[in-house]
C-alpha cells in the first residue's frame, strides 16, 4: 500500500511542472511594445533636468529607438542615449543635431536686466564678424551646416539619400548621393533657403545609398 501511495505522489508532482517563478517561467516573460518603450522614453527625457526644456522626438521600431531633435552639447547628446538605453531597447539611433544655439529654446532662462551667459558674451563679441539671424543666433558656417542638416531631416524627396554638407565663408558644399534629381534639386533649395547662406555648390550624385 505504501509503494502505490509513494507512486501517486510522484506522478503527480510529474503533472504540476516548473514553479511560476523559476527559470523557464521568466524566459517566456513578453518583450514591451514599441509604444511602451516610446512612452518609457520620452518620460525619462522629459524628466531629466538637462534635457527637458530641449526638443527630442522618439520613435521605436521593433525594439530600435531613433532620436531626433537638437541639444546644445555633446554631453547632451549622449546623455539622451544612455536615458534611450532602457528594457527591451535593442539599439539607440541618435541622430540629434548637436547646436548651441538650442539654449534659445529653453523655457524660464529669461534673466534679470544686465544678465548674460558666457555664450551669450562670445556671441556679442562676435556678431560683427558674423552677422546675426533674425532669431538674434550668430551665423557661423557651423550653424549654417547644422541648419542645412535640418532641413533634410524628414524630406520624403530625400529619404535614403547620403548628403555631406561643408560651410566655408557662408558658401554651402553638397556631396553624396540621392535616389532621384528631384532629391538633388529640393537639398539644393532647403540649403539655399538657410540664412546667411551666399551660395551653394552642388556636387551631389543621383545613385544608390553608398
Amino acid at each position: 500500500m505504501k509503494t502505490a501511495l509513494w507512486t501517486i505522489v510522484a506522478v503527480s508532482v510529474l503533472a504540476v511542472g516548473p514553479a511560476p517563478g523559476s527559470a523557464a517561467a521568466q524566459t517566456a516573460a513578453v518583450k514591451p511594445a514599441d509604444g511602451t518603450i516610446a512612452e518609457r522614453i520620452e518620460q525619462r527625457i522629459s524628466s531629466d533636468p538637462t534635457l527637458k526644456n530641449y526638443k527630442v522626438d522618439v520613435m521605436v521600431d521593433r525594439g530600435v529607438v531613433t532620436l531626433t531633435g537638437t541639444v546644445p552639447t555633446q554631453a547632451a547628446r549622449r546623455k539622451a542615449t544612455l536615458l534611450a538605453t532602457t528594457g527591451g531597447v535593442a539599439r539607440v539611433d541618435n541622430q540629434l543635431i548637436v547646436d548651441a544655439s538650442a539654449s534659445k529654446n529653453i523655457r524660464g532662462t529669461v534673466g534679470t536686466a544686465g544678465e548674460k551667459t558666457k555664450s551669450g558674451a562670445e556671441k556679442v563679441v562676435d556678431k560683427t564678424k558674423e552677422g546675426l539671424s533674425k532669431t538674434g543666433e550668430v551665423i557661423t558656417d557651423g550653424w549654417i551646416t547644422t541648419r542645412v542638416k535640418s532641413k533634410f531631416i524628414g524630406e520624403d524627396l530625400l529619404k535614403d539619400s547620403d548628403i555631406s554638407v561643408q560651410t566655408s565663408d557662408h558658401v554651402v558644399t553638397l556631396t553624396g548621393t540621392v535616389r532621384s534629381a528631384a532629391g538633388r534639386a529640393r537639398a539644393v533649395e532647403q540649403a539655399k533657403e538657410v540664412e546667411g547662406v551666399h551660395r551653394v555648390v552642388d556636387r551631389i550624385v543621383i545613385g544608390p545609398k553608398k
